[in-house]
């Protein structure tokens, strides 16, 4: 379906989550594939359209997973919807050390260096360890449903957006590609060894040049 983002009256309806527990990873890019802009943020090439259905997929959402990588470098603030920090280290970013209890769950490893500290700040339960060295992101999907949070959605980093699809992990996969070419070294929205995930277009929506894509991961 190819609609116009102002002339459909719900887009809540459009990108409606279905009624199972359902995994979602939002990104955006410009054409010629940047992740971010200049500033090293996928601030710099954020659009209008795509900040519209960003917010509806987060208010959407019942937790919000993502790379704590991408929490230090986004600047990621405390907000209305539980964070899931996935980190190896089991380090808790700065802006996340002073929320409430139960808004900010670590996923990280047994091997973890900062795992006793993780746990010191949130709480032995707000801590999942989910493998030895390399976390189990099926789990980590599991856990949260376990924990009423059936409607799950990333917001990346690459390495993160790789690894859950390398993991099967991924139900859908919503895009915005912006208007906008920028050259240089920037990241793509997937970064890591080489994998090959086959994805349905569903829906297709066109706001001043901006492209916002729902895909669905074909099982």
């Amino acid at each position: 379906m190819r609609v116009l983002l102002g002339e459909h009256d719900d887009l809540g309806e459009l990108y409606a989550p279905p009624d199972q527990p359902w995994l979602r990873v939002n990104m955006v890019a410009t054409i010629d594939g940047a992740a971010t802009g200049d500033d090293g943020t996928s601030r710099s090439i954020n659009t209008g359209a795509d900040k519209i259905v960003f917010d509806l997929l987060r208010e959407q959402a019942d937790a919000i997973v993502v790379g704590a990588g991408t929490v230090r470098i986004e600047g990621y603030a405390v907000g209305r919807k539980p964070l899931v920090v996935v980190s190896r280290s089991g380090s808790v970013p700065p802006t996340q050390r002073e929320a409430e209890p139960g808004m900010v769950v670590m996923a990280t490893v047994a091997s973890a260096p900062y795992l006793d500290e993780a746990r010191g700040l949130l709480g032995d339960d707000n801590v999942l360890v989910l493998g030895s060295h390399r976390a189990d992101l099926g789990r980590l999907k599991d856990e949260l449903v376990l924990r009423g949070f059936r409607h799950q959605l990333s917001e990346g980093g690459p390495h993160l957006l790789r690894d859950l699809l390398d993991q099967g992990v991924v139900d859908e996969l919503d895009t915005t590609v912006v208007p906008r070419l920028v050259a240089g070294s920037h990241r793509r929205i997937t970064d890591g060894p080489p994998l090959d995930v086959p994805l349905r277009l569903t829906t297709l929506v066109e706001q001043d040049g901006s492209l916002l894509a729902r895909w669905f991961v074909e099982r």
